[in-house]
């Protein structure tokens, strides 16, 4: 266990200490109104910490604080490792970006596509093509998220006990055979939607590691960067450091809700958004990407590998908005696209918070973030514990930490 330090003064980084000030203005408000119970925010230049604050509580009811080594579950900060760990096996040649998913799966073979009526009357037609690794990776292959209610498909996964994306009970390989078994919601390839997809490319990596997930995010990615609090799952040791998660409640204020049950070995090992991990954890896998695939003599992908990971791989490319499916069309999503698993920044003029061409991250449903914004040779990340209902924090932060860098 290491926690995360400060390494330089914001003037020594081309930080504005003023501006920074700001930024933790504005959280503590939040923290002191009740609406979070406490955060950490870390900003980093050319791989050196010039900003680092935490404030508040892990645990409100206990009077905890948070501190640097905090644990929080990240949620959907997992998928980026996620697509890290598949392109390591891209880069030995044991998986392709153009392999068909069946290849290594075969519950998907002969994929089935909507085409229409609802519940029992659903009607599908057989998809023009396979589903291919690099659909799981953009989020292209047609699959879903049961709690969308956008999409008569959406409903068929809640009907087969997909409402939080795993059947009670269910392992990955049960899982995703459960979601081979529904209707894709569109042709693989031609629209956007956030799924399921990467607890697939999860079970893709087993199948051709030969490794569960768990053991081979650990043999590949967190030893070898010195993560050593990141994992799917936490030890005795680690149980006092895990932030409580919290609910936003209809008033606006937050209370406890139950969180992911990382507190020993789950049976469900998600590349979706199972991982719990420190600041200093994630300002590790931060810094590899923003090096180019390299950290510290430990070199995990080519700087090629990570150029095409943080890519717009949309067609044309499109933004979110363009080609999301319809409950991607809002104006939040205009100017971004997505790379592997990272949306990327396309046209910061059309964003709604400032940031800059290339900048690409990822959130995670309890109101964590991170980005590396390679221009400016910065990473950010934010870590709090909070499910939203209206809170929105993102935008502010982005302009903050944009307002912050001087040269």
């Amino acid at each position: 266990m290491a926690p995360l330090r400060q390494d330089v003064d914001p003037d020594e980084a081309g930080l504005d200490a003023k501006a920074l000030d700001r930024l933790d203005q504005y959280f503590a408000h939040h923290v002191d109104e009740g609406r979070l119970p406490g955060y950490l925010v870390s900003v980093a230049r050319g791989g050196r910490v010039a900003h680092l604050t935490t404030y508040g509580h892990r645990d409100v009811a206990a009077g905890l604080p948070v501190e640097a080594d905090t644990l929080w579950r990240i949620y959907s900060m997992t998928k980026p490792v996620t697509a890290v760990a598949a392109l390591l096996l891209v880069q030995e040649g044991r998986l392709s970006l153009d392999d068909p998913v069946e290849r290594h799966l075969p519950v998907f073979a002969n994929p089935r596509v909507y085409e229409g009526g609802s519940g029992d009357e659903v009607r599908t037609r057989p998809a023009a093509g396979p589903i291919l690794v690099r659909h799981l990776l953009t989020h292209t292959a047609g699959l879903t998220f049961g709690f969308y209610y956008s999409h008569p498909v959406d409903a068929l996964y809640r009907a087969a006990r997909l409402e939080s994306s795993v059947p009670p009970g269910a392992n990955l390989a049960e899982t995703v055979d459960v979601y081979a078994s529904l209707p894709l919601q569109f042709e693989p390839g031609t629209q956007w939607n956030y799924s399921v997809a990467s607890n697939v490319l999860g079970r893709v990596i087993e199948v051709v590691s030969g490794q569960p997930l768990d053991e081979f995010f650990a043999e590949r990615i967190f030893r070898p960067l010195g993560m050593t609090d990141a994992g799917l799952h936490i030890g005795p040791e680690q149980e006092e450091r895990l932030s409580e998660l919290y609910g936003e409640t209809e008033a606006g204020g937050i209370e406890p809700i139950p969180g992911l049950p990382l507190k020993g070995r789950p049976r469900f090992l998600s590349g979706s958004g199972g991982m719990v991990a420190s600041a200093h954890d994630y300002h590790r896998f931060m810094e590899m990407l923003r090096r180019g695939g390299e950290l510290d003599g430990a070199r995990l992908l080519t700087p090629a590998t990570v150029a095409l990971m943080t890519a717009n791989h949309l067609p044309d490319n499109a933004d979110l908005r363009a080609f999301g499916a319809p409950a991607h069309q809002e104006p939040g999503n205009a100017g971004v696209g997505f790379g592997f698993n990272v949306s990327v920044v396309i046209d910061p003029a059309r964003t709604l918070a400032p940031t800059s061409p290339g900048a690409y991250g990822w959130s995670g449903v309890a109101t964590t973030t991170f980005w590396v914004d390679p221009g400016r040779d910065l990473t950010v990340q934010f870590m709090t514990q909070v499910r939203p209902k209206t809170l929105k924090v993102f935008p502010e932060l982005k302009r903050l930490v944009h307002e912050a860098v001087v040269d």
